[in-house]
């Protein structure tokens, strides 16, 4: 673990190729999102896309897990399993996904609505549910991407982010025992990025923190359990769940979300802050 949270200008640099693989394995994904397709096949197909590129899927670097993506489905809310069971039209999938390339990482999530006719009880509002809980994280999600540009202490950030999910309409729990992270040479650093406020300011936000930001949110309350595989974390009282993340570098010049082939510029236009390569 290295001693300070903050990156050179080189190394911001070097980070972004990674994100961008990242983000072409979940476009990847994205794409192949249809009936009948399997988690595990989605898991293949970004494997393949990541090494094909001559990355190498991060997630099979931690302890204990084997697979390229973490694959959350309907009230699954992170940490799931892929598995062989075909998914259905209307289920909500949360795709987490990193890559390491070059000695550095990239780590992001999206959550899709699988297309086609619904079967699910109570379909409509099966969907407009799903497209609540998924749109209401994505938005808390760029609001505290935004925050980065100005922010002075990260304390900020989960400030952003919690004002943003307090603006969406209908009840949503935000998952407090689960955070955003630091990242660089490892997967998973230094500081904590929470999604909420805490008393302590944290670091100071400036040029060289590098930092994935990830709301998680449910139907619900934010009360979880975690599953007999010891991975998989839902929704306790069954609600759809949602999962957005994407890595953000500060630099000089401004800010650059690696992980989106814009460098965020879509995102954060509705915050009037305009992403700067590093």
């Amino acid at each position: 673990m290295r001693s300070s949270i903050y990156k050179t200008a080189d190394e911001l640099r070097m980070m972004v190729p990674a994100g961008v693989l990242t983000a072409r394995a979940l476009d990847a994904v994205e794409a192949a999102v249809r009936p009948g397709v399997s988690t595990l096949d989605l898991d293949a197909i970004a494997e393949q896309t990541i090494r094909a590129a001559g990355g190498v899927p991060n997630f099979q670097l931690v302890e204990g897990y084997s697979h390229t993506v973490c694959a959350s489905v309907n009230d699954a809310v992170v940490h799931g399993i892929p598995d062989d069971r075909p998914l259905e039209a209307g289920d909500v999938v949360s795709i987490d996904c990193g890559a390491l390339l070059d000695g550095w990482n990239g780590d992001s999530a999206r959550t899709f609505i699988v297309p086609g006719e619904v079967s699910k009880p109570d379909a409509q509002a099966w969907l407009a549910e799903a497209n609540r809980v998924s749109d209401a994280t994505r938005a808390a999600m760029w609001a505290g991407i935004a925050s980065v540009a100005k922010a002075r202490h990260l304390n900020d950030v989960g400030g952003a982010i919690e004002d943003a999910i307090e603006e969406q309409p209908g009840p949503l729990g935000n998952l407090e025992q689960y955070t955003g992270h630091g990242i660089g040479r490892d997967m998973h650093e230094e500081p904590t990025v929470f999604s909420y406020r805490v008393r302590r300011r944290g670091p100071v936000v400036k040029a060289g923190l590098a930092i994935c930001i990830e709301p998680m949110l449910t139907g619900g309350s934010g009360d979880v359990v975690v599953d007999s595989d010891g991975w998989t974390v839902r929704s306790a009282d069954g609600t759809v769940a949602a999962h957005w993340e994407h890595t953000v570098l500060r630099h000089a010049g401004g800010i650059w979300v690696s992980t989106a082939e814009d460098g965020g510029a879509a995102g954060l236009a509705t915050f009037g802050v305009v992403p700067v390569r590093p």
